[in-house]
């Protein structure tokens, strides 16, 4: 299977500090702890086992296997929960909302960077055991965020209201989306087996969260995925210390402020503001913030109120109803997990960036960082069509109306650069200018000003030539710019767009395997792949 690797800056479509980060840039090594190296992993496992309790782990174990107790799990998956009462296991950990039957395509080159990284470390540290694990986003209320996916160009969208934690939102309406993709699949075998998948998920079980840890299971039971859902009583209680200092002492709000106004001195963006309080308050559809005021505890958009004595009883008696934020989030995850690295994408790493400090303060280790596999899937027949117009993969990449430039320059049989030109005129000015400074030094603005005037003419008729040539090459320029948009959908990167269901429809179970075959999470590119019909 034909694959190629880009560096992720030549692409266009990742960050500064992203690229820098990749490049071990010396301004962004205070914000993170270990660079995502094989060798880097020994001293963070070291550090990883002399913090986390058997205690921890017979926690996690129990609650996993209460979470997955309706489910029926693979034999791999089974292993993994077990093996996580070990001191010698370890988790990968990734996360991810819960998107409408996945979402946009990068839910499955999250998963198996994190499956692949647990290969690899399996083979470099025999002495250990790795679990990949992806953490479930139950606590989020941004519905409109995961509440669609798109098909053949179409979104398909889930209509109901919504309020609280997504991951309790029962999937009783989403019969109406099963119409339409029985309408939009067809009936070939493929598509019967994504109907079926969907039905099996979204219609036999009864809150999103349940239909999510089903479908994870089906993709990815073979490689011992364990999923797990941070929205429970038992695990919340190892929180309780953290969210404790979180009401009385806004720890990671000092904390986190200043690693930021280093993150922006250094040259870099903020991607996550924190605040004095970053949790919230949870009951069954509401997730409201909660804000301190001269030492009262309000829950933002209700009439509740707590006084510090209080907020802290029902911490203690109560701790399902405190969930983290985006900030806090991957404390809470790394106090309940055995975790040694984090996988996730541009704009998660950003925000764990602006972390730090805080997790040293609070005296947690902070995990390896790595950024997800990142995949363009080029099907053979467009591989063919860029062949054909010589023009390599890497330079759909840039905006549209920048390769159509490129690609006229390429094709015309005439040169439509006039910088040679440009040069010559430029030559016999400086000549005029040595002519108007030995006569009248008032001369030279004229001079100046006709120079002006006919170098803007020249790029004018650089610009009509340019349109000139594009008119001509029309039929080609199209070519291409179907090519473009069918690989880079609204100019946007594939994964960011489309959904799995599109290529399992043409390529089905082999598509998986593919992927999980020519990914590797450690090379630190952008993975193209030459995907062909018969995988």
């Amino acid at each position: 299977m034909p694959k190629q690797l880009l560096p992720y800056h030549k692409t266009g479509y990742f960050s500064k500090l992203i690229c820098d980060y990749l490049s071990e840039v010396k301004a962004t090594v205070p914000f993170y702890h270990r660079f995502p190296s094989l060798a880097n992993f020994k001293a963070q496992l070291a550090e990883k086992r002399g913090t986390f309790s058997d205690e921890s782990r017979n926690t996690l174990v129990n609650r996993l296997k209460h979470q997955y107790k309706d489910f029926s799990i693979s034999e791999a998956t089974r292993q993994n929960i077990d093996s996580l009462s070990k001191a010698s296991t370890f988790t990968i950990t990734t996360g991810h909302q819960l998107n409408l039957f996945t979402g946009p395509l990068y839910f499955l080159y999250k998963i198996l960077s994190v499956i692949n990284l647990c290969e690899q470390l399996r083979t470099a540290n025999p002495r250990y055991h790795f679990v990949p694990v992806y953490w479930m986003a139950t606590e989020d209320h941004d519905f409109e965020e995961i509440n669609y996916f798109n098909l053949h160009g179409k979104k398909v969208v889930w209509e109901r209201n919504s309020d609280g934690a997504v991951g309790e939102l029962s999937t009783e309406s989403l019969n109406g989306i099963l119409k339409v993709l029985r309408k939009e699949l067809g009936d070939s075998a493929n598509a019967k087996k994504l109907i079926s998948l969907f039905s099996k998920a979204y219609v036999d079980h009864q809150n999103l969260a349940d239909a999510t840890r089903y479908l994870g299971n089906e993709l990815f039971k073979d490689h011992g995925l364990v999923i797990i859902d941070g929205n429970d009583t038992e695990l919340k209680r190892a929180l309780i210390p953290y969210a404790e200092i979180e009401l009385t002492e806004n720890k990671s709000f000092e904390n986190i402020t200043k690693t930021t106004k280093r993150l922006v001195a250094a040259g870099y963006g903020e991607q996550v503001y924190p605040r004095e309080i970053n949790l919230f308050y949870l009951t069954e559809g509401s997730r409201d913030r909660i804000v301190e005021k001269d030492n009262d505890f309000y829950i933002d958009g209700s009439d509740l109120v707590f006084t510090a004595d209080e907020i802290k009883n029902e911490l203690h008696n109560h701790p399902e109803r405190f969930s983290p934020n985006a900030l806090l989030r991957p404390l809470y995850q790394e106090v309940i997990l055995p975790n040694v690295c984090y996988v996730g994408g541009g704009g998660e790493l950003a925000y764990w960036f602006q972390l730090k400090d805080y997790f040293e303060s609070v005296k947690i280790p902070f995990p390896i960082l790595l950024l997800r596999n990142s995949v363009l899937l080029m099907p053979t027949k467009y591989s063919k069509k860029l062949k054909k117009l010589e023009v390599d993969i890497s330079r759909l990449f840039q905006k549209q109306h920048q390769l159509q430039t490129e690609f006229t320059h390429q094709l015309s049989e005439i040169d439509i650069d006039l910088k040679s030109q440009r040069e010559h005129l430029q030559q016999q000015f400086k000549d005029l200018y040595e002519l108007a400074k030995k006569t009248d030094a008032s001369f030279v603005g004229a001079v100046a000003a006709q120079e002006k005037k006919q170098l803007n003419g020249l790029d004018r008729l650089e610009k009509r030539l340019l349109k000139a040539q594009k008119r001509k090459l029309a039929d080609r320029l199209a070519r291409l710019n179907t090519i473009q948009d069918k690989l880079f959908p609204n100019q946007h990167l594939q994964e960011r767009e489309m959904n799995f269901s599109e290529f399992y429809l043409e390529y089905g179970e082999g598509l998986l395997s593919v992927l999980k075959s020519q990914l590797d999470p450690l090379a630190n590119e952008f993975t193209i792949i030459e995907i062909q019909n018969d995988v």
